[in-house]
């Protein structure tokens, strides 16, 4: 009697990054000729519900939105990218499925979700939930729609240990039992890490004084709750999660925003419910994230890259150069950032009919000239105060000095006032087109330097060095409304702000934590909470998982080291893989067959892995997730 044997996966992590892995899987199985089909019994591990995750469950506050529109992000190939691979069984996007949810609503969905659902467009920013109630859809729908031969079955546990045998692996479960497989894939996602010797000393002297300390933590895990009310509270980072904390201690605590009549910028008054913390809030710049424009599309529709191209980025490599960022990669992105800056300019602000033509041939000039022949071009044409300085704008009030409080958060609320007002100028704001600009060329860049296409010193001391908090304090932003209230918040006195370069300390006298710049002069603030609003560091050396300690002590996997510009080994962030399909590196220097690294802990040999994939991009593009995700699936059944 002949037997078909079944290939057996261990998918750990089912999260967006795992469904993906399952979807690719599914769906190059159903591709094949049905002869050629071996039977499959994919395994997820996963202590949350699959397809949501962790970070995305469907319980969560509605008031933790994401910060891209509904246009965006997608879990399997839509548009251009299905095209390119194997055809998805559910090829929705999120903006799909929330299409096909207005018109055929789910019997799953709550009335929360109903609700969104009534008044979401393309253009707005969902919910984190809601985007939940999309991956848990589409997991649901695909398991659905698997034929016979195709198995999955759902482990509710961690994985604490995985064990090479002679063929395969051993998965040991934290609820008990074990899985055993032919392959084991790491879609581990967000993990908990270690604190910085700062943050230990914090945390181990507010145990002594009996104060609050709140480390790095996924802001829907924490019970904001427990915060006093009308008491001060200290909170370092005014990132993504600031905008999740503070959100949920003001409107979560039944505050409202109503609307001031004014125009944007001033659109918003709050209402106090008198129940909020007196919120004192810093960060390294000194301000949020900038907000995105208001757009109907992603990248703004008046962007198209004339130097940050594929072609161009990608030409270095053709001609067996390995670029660096700041001599290479830059000066094509600065250009586009420009041009777009400039032409908006010139298109709203009536500047001369030959100012155009005269910066295309400026932008055309060699890179050791170029910038100067735009200084010469502008001068007795744009006033120096509307020029375009990408790089200062990391740190808007650097070296700034300040006589007292009030003039600096005067100095930030004037600066949350102008970004509001920016985002609603859309389309026709000089400074939100450039940003759009870059925003459009980091997608070229970030397939242009995967996997060793830029130099390792470049890619520590220039990429990750100062671009990637530039470009990230500017396209990486929250949605205009969070601005807007923050702005509110500021003007009602909940909100203040310490200001830039702060130093948070515990104050063992006074009992108290305490915060201040060098920078402002006047009062230093001090409160018995501080909160760190920052996610845990997604760095594999300083992990707190069990499973990857295990894998890290057992020699499975290893941290990338990379060689830093002065010619030291720098331990990277990520876990050391080959070419794609990534395979991890054990300590012996040998990939690993047979097991695969997806998502964060690829940060060794990807830029931008937080960022999900782009609905209609490109698989090298803005779908490079899922172009991942299919390499692996392809590599296990072949």
């Amino acid at each position: 009697m002949e037997t078909t044997r079944t290939v057996t996966v261990a998918i750990i992590g089912a999260g967006p990054r795992g469904t993906s892995v399952l979807e690719r899987l599914a769906a190059n199985w159903a591709a094949l000729p049905k002869a050629n089909r071996t039977r499959i019994a994919v395994h997820l591990i996963e202590p949350y519900e699959p397809g949501p995750g962790h970070v995305w469950r469907t319980d969560q506050s509605r008031h933790f939105l994401m910060n891209t529109p509904a246009l965006f992000p997608t879990v399997v190939p839509v548009g251009e990218a299905a095209a390119e691979r194997a055809p998805s069984l559910v090829p929705l996007s999120f903006d799909d499925w929330r299409q096909l949810m207005a018109d055929s609503p789910d019997d799953r969905l709550s009335d929360d979700d109903r609700k969104e659902l009534q008044s979401l467009t393309s253009a707005d920013f969902p919910s984190r939930a809601l985007y939940g109630r999309y991956l848990e859809w589409i997991y649901s729908s695909l398991t659905a729609a698997l034929g016979d031969g195709f198995e999955v079955v759902v482990h509710r546990s961690e994985a604490q240990h995985v064990k090479p045998l002679t063929a395969g692996f051993r998965v040991r479960l934290s609820e008990g039992g074990t899985v055993v497989s032919d392959a084991v894939v790491l879609a581990l996602g967000h993990l908990p890490a270690q604190l910085n010797p700062e943050q230990e000393a914090l945390r181990d002297g507010a145990a002594r004084l009996g104060l609050q300390y709140w480390p790095p933590n996924v802001p829907a895990d924490a019970d904001w709750n427990r915060l006093p009310a009308r008491k001060p509270v200290l909170v370092r980072g005014l990132g993504l999660n600031f905008f999740d904390i503070i959100t949920h201690l003001t409107e979560g605590r039944g505050g409202s925003f109503v609307s001031s009549g004014l125009p944007a910028g001033r659109a918003l008054d709050y209402h106090p419910s008198g129940r909020e913390p007196l919120v004192v809030a810093a960060s390294r710049r000194g301000t949020p994230y900038r907000a995105k424009a208001k757009l109907d599309s992603y990248v703004p529709r008046s962007i198209q890259l004339r130097y940050c191209t594929p072609t161009r980025a990608s030409s270095f490599a053709a001609e067996g150069i390995q670029p660096g960022f700041d001599h290479d990669l830059w000066p094509l992105l600065h250009r586009d950032a420009v041009w777009a800056y400039y032409g908006t300019l010139a298109r709203t602000a009536g500047l001369p009919d030959t100012f155009l033509p005269s910066l295309q041939e400026v932008l055309d000039a060699a890179d050791h000239v170029w910038r100067r022949r735009l200084e010469e071009l502008l001068d007795g044409t744009v006033a120096p105060a509307d020029r375009l300085n990408l790089e200062a704008l990391a740190r808007p009030f650097w070296r700034q000095r300040f006589a007292s409080e009030e003039e600096y958060n005067r100095a930030v609320l004037d600066y949350l006032e102008e970004d509001a007002a920016g985002s609603d100028r859309g389309e026709n704001d000089p400074l939100k087109m450039a940003i759009g600009a870059m925003n459009a060329g980091r997608s070229v860049i970030k397939g242009i330097v995967a996997d060793g296409g830029l130099t390792e010193a470049s890619w520590t001391a220039e990429l990750r060095g100062w671009f990637e908090p530039l470009v990230e304090g500017l396209a990486s932003g929250p949605p205009a409304l969070r601005i807007e209230q923050l702005a509110a918040l500021a003007r009602a006195g909940i909100v203040r702000f310490a200001g830039p370069a702060p130093r948070f300390e515990l104050d063992a006298a006074l009992g108290r934590f305490t915060v201040s710049s060098p920078w402002v002069e006047g009062r230093k603030y001090d409160a018995g909470v501080l909160v760190e609003a920052m996610m845990p560091a997604n760095r594999v050396a300083q992990n707190r998982s069990v499973l990857l300690r295990r894998l890290l002590e057992d020699g499975l996997v290893r941290a990338r080291t990379m060689m830093s510009e002065d010619g030291v080994p720098e331990v990277s962030p990520g876990i050391d893989v080959s070419k794609p399909p990534y395979r991890a590196i054990g300590a012996n220097g040998l990939a690993q067959e047979n097991l695969y690294v997806l998502g964060l802990q690829l940060s060794s040999v990807q830029w931008g892995t937080a960022i999900a994939a782009e609905a209609g991009a490109s698989l090298d593009a803005g779908s490079r997730t899922l172009r991942d995700a299919d390499d692996i699936a392809r590599a296990i059944l072949a």
